[in-house]
Parts: C-alpha cells; structure tokens; sequence
C-alpha cells in the first residue's frame, strides 16, 4: 500500500503542484457524485481541464492515486479520535467525541472512503487495509466494551463482535447521510452525530 511516488511527485514544481491539486480535487469530486468503482481516467482529465496524460505524470492508474491517499491515512484517524481518550472523560463524553471523529473523518475524507471501501470488495490489498483501517475503531471501541463489562454494563455481549457491529453501522450512517446532503437531502450534522453518539452509548452501557 505504500509504492514509491513517481518522480514528478517525488519533487513537483509550482506548476506541477497546481495541477496535482487539480487532479485530486477533480478526482474527489466525481468519485463523491457517482462512486470509485465507475471512475475514469477520462472522468478526472475532462473535470479538472487537464489531459489524460497530465493525469499519468503522476499516476499509474486511479487505483495509485488511492494509494496515495491512503499513505497515512491510519495516522490522520489516530490524531482524529485521540481527544477522546483524554484522562477525565466520563463514558458519555468518551462517545460523544468518538463519534463526531468518525463522522469528521467521513465528511472530510469522503472520497478516500468511499474509494477504498469499495476497492475492498474486488482488491486484497485494499480489502486488508479497509480491514486494518476500520480495525482501529473496532479495537477502541472492544476495550471500552471490557471496561463497562467490568463495571456490570452490557454482561454476556461478545466485545468483539459488538464493536465490529458498532463500527458497521457508523459507516454506512455516514456514508449515507453525507451523500444525501451533497444533494440536499440528509440531517443536520449535529443531529446526525447525537443520533450515531445516543445509539452507541446506548449499546454498551445498560444492565440488565
């Protein structure tokens, strides 16, 4: 998931940086409006004005320029969700923070998830980095579910298999209602976050 740039990435110039931005921003922008799987080549050259050929100064392939958004992308979630395991948190405040991390990552990386998600379903690669990816929730999310079980919270409830499930649903959540808000459908974001934070919560710290 990490091959080495192509010499005009490596050191671009001014220009070259311009037209790079040009072509993400094309690229981000199509693959939001009708997904990674029916991108083209064609697709980002005739969105960002430039030729397909500027497109491979840069790139083998759109599969490459997922690569290369995806080169420390797991860092990026890492910074993202590290407020919320703060020293001083009550659970709620935990998930409350939690929750908006993931939807901030989705609203402002939703090409990348989108891409990636659906390269999962036809590449290895991809499908072991989505994996990995979405295994950094799945693994917060499974300690804090030990933790409330020590606590009496949630008895009998596989930690694992709930933090999988919990990570699932605020996937396609997001997914779902950010693409609907490209076309002015979807809720408001502080309701959308309060919805994924009260369900989430709601999953782990109840008794019996």
């Amino acid at each position: 998931m990490e091959p080495e740039p192509k010499r005009a990435l490596a050191r671009p110039t001014a220009r070259g940086r311009e037209t790079l931005a040009a072509i993400e921003a094309a690229a981000r922008k199509v693959i939001e409006d009708k997904g990674f799987l029916r991108l083209t080549v064609s697709d980002i050259a005739a969105e960002s004005g430039r030729s397909s050929a500027s497109f491979y100064n840069y790139f083998d392939s759109k599969e490459d320029l997922v690569r290369y958004w995806a080169k420390g992308f797991q860092d990026e979630v890492r910074e993202r969700v590290a407020p919320a395991y703060e020293h001083g948190l009550t659970a709620r405040d935990r998930i409350d923070r939690s929750a908006h991390a993931h939807w901030d990552t989705y609203r402002d990386r939703l090409a990348e998830m989108i891409a990636i998600s659906q390269l999962a379903m036809v590449d290895d690669d991809f499908a072991h980095y989505w994996h990995d990816l979405c295994g950094v929730a799945i693994d917060g999310i499974a300690q804090t579910i030990v933790r409330a079980q020590s606590d009496g919270y949630c008895p009998g409830i596989r930690p694992d298999v709930t933090a999988e499930a919990i990570v699932a649903m605020l996937n396609q959540f997001c997914y779902e209602q950010l693409a609907d808000r490209r076309h002015g459908r979807g809720v408001a974001e502080d309701v959308a976050v309060s919805t994924l934070a009260d369900i989430w919560y709601r999953a782990i710290y109840w008794y019996p």
